[in-house]
C-alpha cells in the first residue's frame, strides 16, 4: 500500500471555533481508506488560522520540507483553494510537488488527467482567488461603512489610556477611560508641550517614575511616545483609515547587495488626512494641546539639534531660493583664523550622481546672524504690530463663515435626531413597535447624536476666546520689554529659541535675503511678507554677505 500525507487549512477563527478543519481532515482520512492510503499520524499537516493568499504557514512549510526528502508519495488536499487561495502559488507548489515525486490528489477537485480536466482545475484556482479578493473588498467596505457609522469596533485596539469594552446585546463597543494610564497621556502632552522637554527626556521621565507600559514593562521607547504624540484619539477623535500598504519605494544600500530583493518588500504609508474617517472617543486632552504637540513635532523635523556640535541662532531655518535645499554650515581656514559659512546642499558635487544641483554661493555665517538679529529686534521694538496681528486672528476665527456654518448645521442636525428618538419612544409608549425593533433604531441614532455632538465641540474649541486673548496682550509688553533689555547678554541658544517662535524659514537668494513670519511688517518695509531687500532698493544698506570674488553682494 502506498502512504500519503493529508494537508487542512482554515484561514478564520470562526472556522477555527467551529473545528471546520476537523471535518476537512475527517474527509480526507475517509478518502484515503477507499483509495487504500495509509496515513501515517506524523504526516496530517494543518494550518489553523493562516490565509491561503500567502506561502509562508508552518503546517505547509513542514510539509514542503517532507517531500523534499523524497518520502512522500500521495498528498491529499480538501479543495484547490485550501492549497492556496492564488492560482499562481497553486501551479508553484503542484509542481514543485511533482518534481520531488508526490503526487497531489484533491478530493473535491481530482487532479486532471487530460487537457480538459487540467483546464477545469484551472478555472477553479482563478475562481477561489476571485472569492478571496471579493470577501476582502467586502470587508474593507463593511469595515469603512461601520466607521462612518462611529463604531469602534473597526479600529485595531485602543490605545494607551483606554480599555476596549465589547459589544453586548443592549450596546455597542466602546472606549473607558483607564485613568491612571490617561494620567500619564495628559503629564506626556504637557511635558512636550508647556514644560518643551524632549521625547527622550520624556521616555526618561516615565521609565524613572516607574510607570508601566501598556504590557507592564518598565523602560519606555521613544517610538511609543512619539505614537503617543501623533494620535488623534487622544483629542476625542480617533481615526480609521489613516495608512495603507504601499511597496516600498527606498532601495537602501544593504538592499542593493542582495540584489534588490527583501521579504519586507512593501511599508504602510499614511493617507491623505483628508481622507481618515474620524470616530468619535473620550478625549483625554484639549484640542488646542494637541494641535501644539503635531505643530512642534512637525517644527523639530526641521530644527532638531541632533547631531551638532556647535550651535547657530539661525539652525534649520536657511532655504535655498533657487533649488529648495536646505543650507548647512560648514568652514574654510585661512591664515588667520577659521570662517564659518552658510552653504547650500544642492550646490555639493560629491551629492548627486550628476553634480550639483545649484549654483547658490556660500554666505557669510556671522555677518547673516547678525543681520536677522537685528532686524528680528527691529521688528520686536514695535509690540502695536503684534497686539494688530493678534486681534487679526481672533476676528478671523470668530468670523470664519465655514466654522459657522458648520455649527449651524449640526445644532439643527442634532435637532432633528433627538426629534426622531422622542417620536421612536412615543410609538412604542403607543405599541406601534416593538422593544427588539426600538432598541436597534434608537441605537443607532444615538451614535449618531453621539458623534455630531463631539464635532459640535472641536468647532467650539477651535473658535478662540476672545477673553484669553486680551489677557495675552496685556502680557506682551513686559515679554517684548524684557528681551530688548536682554537682548544683547542672551547665549545662542536662547537666540535661536527667540528666533524659531519668531521666524518661520529664512529664503537666500542670490542677492536677496527673505525672513518669513507670521506678523506683517507693512510698516517697516514695503513687503508684507517679510523683511526683504535687494540691490535696486537705495533706502535698504546694503551688507557684504559674500565674498568680492563671487561678484554678489547679498542685503
Amino acid at each position: 500500500m502506498k502512504t500519503a500525507a493529508i494537508y487542512a487549512r482554515v484561514s478564520s477563527e470562526r472556522q477555527r471555533d467551529e473545528q471546520a478543519i476537523g471535518s476537512q481532515i475527517e474527509a480526507l482520512l475517509e478518502f484515503a481508506q477507499t483509495k487504500e492510503l495509509i496515513v501515517p499520524s506524523e504526516w496530517m499537516f494543518q494550518d489553523e488560522g493562516y490565509s491561503g493568499a500567502v506561502l509562508s504557514r508552518p503546517g505547509l512549510e513542514r510539509l514542503r520540507d517532507l517531500v523534499y526528502e523524497g518520502e512522500v508519495e500521495t498528498i491529499l488536499v480538501y479543495s484547490p483553494d485550501r492549497l492556496s487561495r492564488k492560482y499562481a502559488y497553486q501551479v508553484l507548489l503542484i509542481e514543485e510537488f511533482t518534481r520531488h515525486g508526490a503526487e497531489v490528489v484533491f478530493v473535491k477537485s481530482p487532479q486532471g488527467s487530460t487537457p480538459e480536466e487540467e483546464l477545469l482545475l484551472q478555472f477553479q484556482g482563478m475562481i477561489a482567488e476571485y472569492e478571496r479578493a471579493q470577501i476582502a473588498e467586502r470587508s474593507r467596505r463593511g469595515k469603512r461603512y461601520r466607521a462612518r457609522s462611529g463604531l469602534v469596533n473597526v479600529l485595531s485596539g485602543a490605545p494607551y489610556g483606554y480599555r476596549y469594552v465589547k459589544k453586548t446585546e443592549n450596546s455597542a463597543a466602546y472606549y473607558e477611560l483607564v485613568e491612571e494610564e490617561a494620567e500619564a497621556v495628559r503629564n506626556i502632552y504637557c511635558w512636550y508641550t508647556e514644560e518643551g522637554l524632549s521625547i527622550g527626556e520624556i521616555t526618561r521621565m516615565l521609565t524613572s517614575s516607574g510607570i508601566p507600559t501598556r504590557f507592564g514593562k518598565g523602560f519606555w521607547d521613544r517610538s511609543t511616545v512619539w505614537a503617543m504624540l501623533r494620535n488623534p484619539a487622544y483629542k476625542g477623535t480617533a481615526c480609521f483609515g489613516k495608512t495603507e500598504k504601499a511597496d516600498r519605494k527606498r532601495v537602501t544600500r544593504s538592499l542593493r547587495k542582495r540584489g534588490g530583493f527583501s521579504p519586507r518588500c512593501s511599508s504602510n504609508h499614511e493617507r491623505p488626512r483628508e481622507e481618515w474617517i474620524e470616530i468619535a472617543v473620550p478625549p483625554i486632552v484639549r484640542e488646542d494641546t494637541f494641535a501644539l504637540a503635531q505643530e512642534r513635532l512637525e517644527r523639530n523635523k526641521q530644527l532638531s539639534r541632533r547631531h551638532t556640535k556647535e550651535p547657530t541662532i539661525l539652525q534649520g531655518l536657511l532655504v535655498c531660493s533657487l533649488c529648495g535645499y536646505a543650507l548647512y554650515r560648514t568652514s574654510t581656514r585661512t591664515s588667520k583664523r577659521k570662517i564659518y559659512y552658510y552653504r547650500c546642499l544642492g550646490s555639493d558635487n560629491y551629492r548627486y550622481p550628476n553634480g550639483s544641483k545649484c549654483d547658490n554661493r556660500p554666505i557669510r555665517q556671522d555677518y547673516l546672524d547678525e543681520l536677522v538679529w537685528e532686524k528680528i529686534m527691529d521688528l520686536l521694538e514695535d509690540p502695536e504690530l503684534i497686539h494688530k496681528e493678534i486681534n487679526r486672528r481672533v476676528q478671523e476665527t470668530q468670523n470664519s463663515n465655514p466654522a459657522k456654518l458648520r455649527k449651524e448645521t449640526l445644532i439643527k442636525e442634532i435637532t432633528r435626531l433627538q426629534k426622531g428618538i422622542d417620536r421612536l419612544l412615543s410609538a412604542y409608549q403607543e405599541g406601534l413597535i416593538e422593544l427588539p425593533e426600538l432598541r436597534i433604531r434608537i441605537q443607532s441614532l444615538r451614535k449618531r447624536e453621539t458623534a455630531l455632538k463631539s464635532e459640535q465641540q472641536s468647532i467650539e474649541a477651535k473658535m478662540i476666546d476672545q477673553t484669553n486673548n486680551l489677557r495675552l496682550i496685556n502680557h506682551i509688553d513686559d515679554f517684548l520689554s524684557s528681551i530688548r533689555k536682554s537682548a544683547e547678554d542672551l547665549s545662542i541658544l536662547e537666540r535661536q529659541k527667540i528666533l524659531q517662535l519668531i521666524v518661520k524659514e529664512i529664503h537666500v537668494d542670490y542677492d536677496t535675503i527673505t525672513i518669513k513670519h507670521s506678523i506683517p511688517t507693512t510698516k517697516l518695509f514695503t513687503n508684507p511678507t517679510g523683511i526683504s531687500g535687494s540691490t535696486g532698493h537705495s533706502n535698504v544698506p546694503g551688507y557684504l554677505l559674500r565674498g568680492r570674488r563671487h561678484k554678489s553682494d547679498a542685503r
